[in-house]
């Protein structure tokens, strides 16, 4: 196996990328500006040596804490539950929230050997306990798993006086009713709210 081979292997086991878009991108980057390719190169050898978890709130960062638990204007009594850390960037971009965030570290899966141990909802609980904090939203994805998990976190803040909410789940904005699987159109039934 030769060198493009071998990084077109690589680049096939990225998720979302299959066979030809990996050849694809091996081309790309055959013609790249050297200038480009080295930084390039640069950022992708030292990613794992420069980002790291948030120690607070479990995103991914360059400085600990991150800019977000570090940042005096953000809404330090409203915490938001993600699954991993690529979750915290996907809410940030819709700036509709201010508050602080809570990176689980995945869902509660057994058929995986995935249990609440695995995840970081020890030190969730801890940070509700420590105070200050009012309301927790759940934003699992709406799948078992997903479901399971914030079910699980709604039992065990279930005493501590914190409001628990989840996420809305339903038809997109846009969407076309004769398109939506059934599960989401139940979903959107069981959550529609009173205008």
């Amino acid at each position: 196996m030769n060198i493009l081979e071998e990084l077109t292997e690589s680049l096939s086991r990225l998720p979302g990328i299959g066979k030809k878009s990996a050849s694809r991108i091996t081309s790309f980057l055959l013609r790249a500006d050297p200038a480009y390719m080295q930084r390039f190169s640069r950022q992708i050898a030292q990613i794992q040596e420069k980002i790291r978890p948030c120690s607070v709130c479990g995103a991914y960062t360059e400085n600990d804490p991150c800019p977000i638990c570090d940042s005096p204007s953000r809404d330090r009594s409203t915490l938001c539950v993600v699954e991993q850390p690529q979750d915290v960037q996907t809410i940030e971009a819709s700036r509709e929230y201010t508050g602080l965030f809570h990176v689980l570290g995945g869902l509660i899966a057994p058929l995986e050997g995935i249990g609440p141990d695995n995840l970081s909802i020890g030190r969730l609980v801890s940070r509700v306990k420590s105070g200050g904090i009012s309301e927790v939203i759940l934003a699992t994805n709406p799948t078992v798993e997903g479901d399971t998990t914030a079910l699980y976190i709604q039992r065990l803040l279930s005493g501590t006086g914190v409001r628990v909410s989840r996420l809305a789940s339903g038809l997109p904005v846009g969407g076309d009713l004769e398109y939506a699987d059934r599960l989401t159109l139940a979903r959107s039934l069981r959550g529609r709210v009173t205008l």
